[in-house]
């Protein structure tokens, strides 16, 4: 399964055309953001548009920049995109899990209230988390050399109890590009201009 991850949009039309040439060359099977497409919810309809030329399955959860029901609305306007905020999809042995909004706080106990009903679904799949906030004792919720860790503590205590095979963030602009392992986990912050993972 190859995956092409980006996040932070931000409605930035380089980095959406950087996207769109990377799609069209590499022909992933699915188009994963994690969240603030938009500008605090401007241009979200238009830059969705940009991408259904493409006809690539779009997994896409809200960041701090959008709201949860009206990026909802939107994303039910377009067969391409499958709004995932708080739902899971499966794909063969995949399961897909996305979480979104937030980013600033450390524990999120609706987060960890939610997830304890599910556990039973990820059990013997390959499951792939997507969150906008960072997770915490990683490389991707730093924010400068020497700076404390700032991201989500129930979304690292839920990875390593679940063992995805993936987990992708976004939110910290200063941690675009960064990979890290969570025991087993590949987590990583795409940034804007993307990044390419083929999984087995």
């Amino acid at each position: 399964m190859k995956l092409l991850l980006f996040t932070d949009l931000h409605a930035n039309p380089k980095a959406i055309s950087i996207l769109l040439e990377k799609a069209k060359k590499e022909k992933p099977d699915y188009l994963i953001c994690t969240g603030d497409i938009s500008v605090f919810g401007t241009k979200l309809e238009e830059v969705i548009r940009k991408f259904k030329p493409l006809n690539i399955p779009f997994i896409l959860i809200p960041g701090n920049h959008e709201e949860g029901l009206a990026m909802k609305e939107v994303c039910s306007k377009y067969s391409f995109v499958i709004y995932l905020h708080k739902r899971i999809l499966v794909k063969e042995d995949y399961l897909f899990f996305g979480y979104g909004g937030g980013g600033f706080c450390l524990v999120d106990s609706k987060f960890e209230d939610f997830t304890k009903k599910l556990e039973n679904q990820f059990e013997g799949k390959k499951v792939i988390f997507l969150a906008h906030a960072p997770f915490y004792g990683t490389n991707l919720d730093v924010l400068f050399e020497g700076d404390r860790h700032r991201g989500n503590t129930s979304f690292t205590q839920f990875i390593k109890k679940i063992k995805p095979v993936l987990a992708v963030c976004g939110h910290f602009h200063e941690c675009f590009g960064k990979k890290d392992k969570i025991g087993k986990t590949l987590v990583i912050n795409p940034g804007q201009r993307g990044a390419l993972l083929e999984l087995p």
